[in-house]
């Protein structure tokens, strides 16, 4: 029988044998051991099951480990239904946190992974063994439509690959969605016939949830790159809605805006790794945005290592890239490499555009960082002759020799 096995973690629970059997039948069938034998014989299929009780704790706030079984025959093969058997009215019961689903090879199939991954952006930018360097758009509210593109161009004349809106940029008649689009299309292609680079622009898909698909096509039919998606603002089935449609078929960027309301306590709703890596990766997304762990939004190192892991391990579907993100330097460089690898991308909002020569020169000092790093030369070696990357490191300081 095909089954889904959530693993929770609780808090100070006194009885965790009676809770797991309370949550295996209140999540299902809602009784048992009162049933007539005849109605527990229709209802087996369908009743959950307890697979197994650890503690994890003996100091003074003692946890439980606890694995559920739920019988998919329960649900529709939708993530809004999953989410809500296996958490729903669970998630309001007290201090109890959803720490992973185990989808097994059937339920798997009735969700779609990336379109692209990593390696299907990698092959349209043209760039291998390296890690992908990304900034973000600043300051552009209630800018005009040139000011934004002349931000696009000297990221792009910086050697920068992915440029994204900011989250918060929306509908509006400044800098209005398609014509973002058509405008950083043509500059875009002025900066590479100078430059002989390729950057790529996620435009920032807004709007009622109605109109997002319609909206999504015509973005495809301008030629849009990529589509940023506020993905915890919608849901999850949007995403996939998304990823799904033949006639958008754009790799997908979700931020992770609203998802620390979702994860960060450690006692109460989704962990790290499910919500921002496992299933947004089922979903469709082809690149992950989450907190780094040096950053002015810092993530616990293990939990920022525990999204990219689900984004990136062997799986049936394609690696999505993880995208640690937040106050990222120039001189953090050596440490995302070293965490993140080279299948990730370094993404940086004012550590590009603060630079003392601005956009231009900070993305010229992040090329720099990641070339004197995986040479194998020291930072500090490679700014005697990386005059943008000794700026960089003389403002925000150089992780190599304070780590």
């Amino acid at each position: 029988m095909s089954e889904i096995i959530a693993t929770y973690l609780l808090h100070e629970e006194k009885n965790p044998e009676k809770k797991a059997e309370e949550i295996a039948l209140g999540l299902t069938v809602g009784s048992w051991t009162g049933l007539p034998k005849l109605e527990q014989e229709q209802l087996r299929k369908h009743k959950g099951r307890v697979v197994s009780i650890n503690g994890v704790s003996t100091g003074p706030n003692e946890q439980t480990l606890l694995r559920i079984a739920y019988p998919t025959i329960n649900f529709s093969n939708d993530l809004p239904a999953i989410i809500t058997t296996v958490f729903g009215k669970l998630s309001l019961d007290g201090k109890i946190k959803l720490l992973d689903l185990e989808f097994d090879r059937e339920l798997k199939s009735f969700f779609p992974g990336p379109r692209f991954g990593s390696c299907g952006i990698r092959a349209v930018l043209g760039v291998e063994a390296r890690p992908l360097l990304m900034s973000i758009f600043k300051g552009v509210l209630g800018k005009d439509i040139g000011f934004l593109v002349e931000q696009l161009r000297q990221q792009a004349l910086g050697g920068i690959d992915l440029v994204k809106d900011d989250e918060i940029l929306f509908e509006n008649e400044l800098t209005p969605f398609e014509q973002r689009i058509i405008s950083g299309k043509k500059v875009l292609e002025e900066a590479y016939e100078q430059s002989g680079h390729r950057t790529l622009y996620a435009v920032n898909l807004s709007g009622r949830t109605s109109s997002l698909k319609d909206k999504a096509r015509k973005a495809a039919d301008l030629g849009a790159d990529l589509l940023l998606f506020n993905v915890f603002a919608y849901g999850l089935d949007v995403l996939q809605e998304l990823r799904e449609d033949e006639e958008i078929a754009l790799p997908l960027m979700a931020h992770p805006a609203i998802s620390g309301a979702l994860a960060s306590s450690p006692e109460y709703g989704v962990s790290h790794s499910l919500l921002l890596g496992k299933l947004l990766r089922y979903a469709g997304a082809d690149l992950s945005l989450f907190p780094s762990p040096y950053g002015s939004v810092a993530l616990e190192r293990k939990l920022a290592l525990s999204i990219a892991e689900q984004l990136s391990k062997e799986d049936e579907y394609k690696a999505a890239f993880p995208v640690p993100s937040a106050g990222i330097h120039p001189g953090l460089v050596p440490l995302l490499i070293d965490d993140f690898g080279i299948e990730s991308v370094i993404n940086a909002g004012g550590g590009v555009h603060g630079h003392p020569d601005g956009a231009r020169g900070g993305g010229l000092a992040f090329r720099q960082a990641i070339d004197a790093k995986l040479n194998g030369i020291p930072l500090s070696q490679a700014a005697l002759e990386g005059t943008e990357l000794r700026k960089a490191l003389e403002l925000w300081g150089n992780a190599e020799v304070t780590v």
